[in-house]
């Protein structure tokens, strides 16, 4: 059935909500976000949105909403901090997973990652995003990538000429980070940057843009 924008826009944030906290928002917190003006009306959305077959309410829990049709096995991993020599996947990696479809992001997204710091911020990329991440070895020119750097992983645009790597940051307070492949730098691309969770009202991106 089909659902409308204001429902489409609370089911995003009951994810990104999950998502960051594990476990879902509660109607007061529903409602603020949504300038609604009396808890009531965010359970009417609740409602419409269970009706729908999207989520399931659970009677007299204050946070008592599952979202339907992905369960947590099949969602995303949420890769945490990540120890040196282990594969990124790793299950000693992953804080949990996220009942968020892979199949929601172009290509398809094998994992989250969480964004410390502000380098990406004019890519829209905020400190504490969850950012979708497709697993991959490989980028061109000018995509946005999930790079490793000897045990350090990093979230940069992607330019290589010749034997030079370059990783970008969208900061100009950064500078370039170079890597020369013929030298034997510790370097691997873990995935390409092909979506980001925020929750309402999150800082807005430099120049307004979100």
């Amino acid at each position: 059935m089909p659902i409308t924008d204001r429902q489409q826009a609370i089911l995003d944030f009951l994810s990104a909500r999950i998502a960051q906290d594990g476990v879902p928002p509660s109607l007061a917190e529903i409602a603020q976000a949504f300038g609604f003006s009396q808890a009531r009306s965010a359970q009417d959305h609740l409602r419409a949105l269970e009706a729908k077959g999207l989520i399931e309410l659970k009677p007299g829990k204050a946070r008592g909403i599952r979202l339907l049709g992905v369960s947590a096995e099949a969602g995303l991993p949420l890769v945490g901090r990540v120890a040196a020599g282990r594969p990124i996947l790793s299950d000693a990696h992953i804080e949990r997973h996220v009942a968020i479809d892979p199949a929601l992001f172009r290509p398809r997204a094998h994992f989250l990652l969480r964004v410390q710091g502000d380098s990406m911020i004019d890519a829209a990329i905020l400190d504490g995003d969850l950012i979708a991440v497709h697993r991959t070895p490989e980028a061109l020119n000018g995509q946005i990538v999930v790079a490793r750097i000897e045990d350090e992983i990093t979230v940069k645009r992607f330019r290589c000429r010749g034997e030079r790597i370059q990783l970008l940051a969208e900061n100009p307070a950064y500078a370039p980070i170079e890597i020369d492949s013929a030298s034997g730098d510790s370097f691997a691309i873990e995935g390409l940057f092909v979506g980001v969770l925020r929750l309402p009202g999150a800082p807005t991106p430099r120049g307004g843009r979100r």
